[in-house]
């Protein structure tokens, strides 16, 4: 398993990455009408941002960014926290703020989602050296909140209307109960990072066997979902 891991455990990722990116640009046209074009266009603002991070693999070895050896840039930490620990969770309250029907629910998903990021600008402000060394607990505890907040409140406003009838036909429901899981799995990991720099190796395999089938399990459902279900009236 570790030899798998160390093999392919980037070009899977990717791949299903990839693979839910291109099927959404496909089915485009499907969900144009609907505020669903906005999660197509996040899934390719992660694919392309997930490729940029590891331009890391370029620096070593007088690499094509061999320049950047011996600066705070050697490691991704700092673009992991800017575009998924907080790009991603902002991108979510924005869209199930669209999403959502119940004006208090709209409300708190608003208040939730300026409060988490004048807290990670506030945080990183402060932690201004660790930003390019390590992930943020406080933040990633922070975002999974926001994304259970969100998804609670859509699923509340679910069981609560005539939807309950035909969810398994739903993009959003789909895109709720896939992101609910990926944050319950992850973020308890987030508090055992320390064992990383201690080269934990049988806690480092584990972590990135979590996050794989984590990953693959959140990648194909999104894919599933785009070509299975039918848009829906915002």
């Amino acid at each position: 398993m570790e030899e798998f891991l160390l093999t392919y455990k980037f070009p899977i990722t990717t791949g299903v990455e990839v693979l839910a990116a291109v099927t959404g640009l496909l089915f485009l046209k499907k969900y144009k009408p609907t505020v669903a074009k906005f999660f197509i266009y996040f899934l390719v603002y992660l694919t392309l941002c997930d490729f940029a991070s590891n331009y890391v693999r370029y620096i070593k070895n007088d690499g094509l960014f061999g320049f950047l050896q011996g600066t705070v840039f050697v490691k991704n930490y700092w673009w992991g926290t800017l575009f998924w620990k907080i790009g991603a969770i902002m991108f979510f309250a924005f869209y199930y703020h669209r999403v959502l029907k119940t004006d208090v629910f709209k409300k708190m998903v608003k208040i939730a989602a300026f409060s988490f990021l004048l807290f990670s600008i506030g945080y990183i402000a402060f932690n201004w050296d660790d930003y390019f060394i390590m992930l943020f607990p406080a933040i990633s505890v922070f975002g999974a909140f926001i994304i259970f907040l969100c998804t609670v409140c859509y699923f509340i406003e679910v069981l609560k209307s005539d939807k309950i009838l035909t969810f398994y036909k739903s993009l959003n429901f789909y895109i709720s109960f896939a992101i609910f899981i990926w944050w319950l799995i992850i973020t308890p990991l987030v508090f055992y990072d320390v064992y990383m720099s201690r080269l934990d190796w049988n806690f480092i395999f584990l972590r990135w066997q979590i996050y794989l089938i984590a990953n693959i399990t959140m990648y194909l459902t999104f894919t599933f979902a785009l070509i299975w279900c039918k848009p829906e009236n915002d």
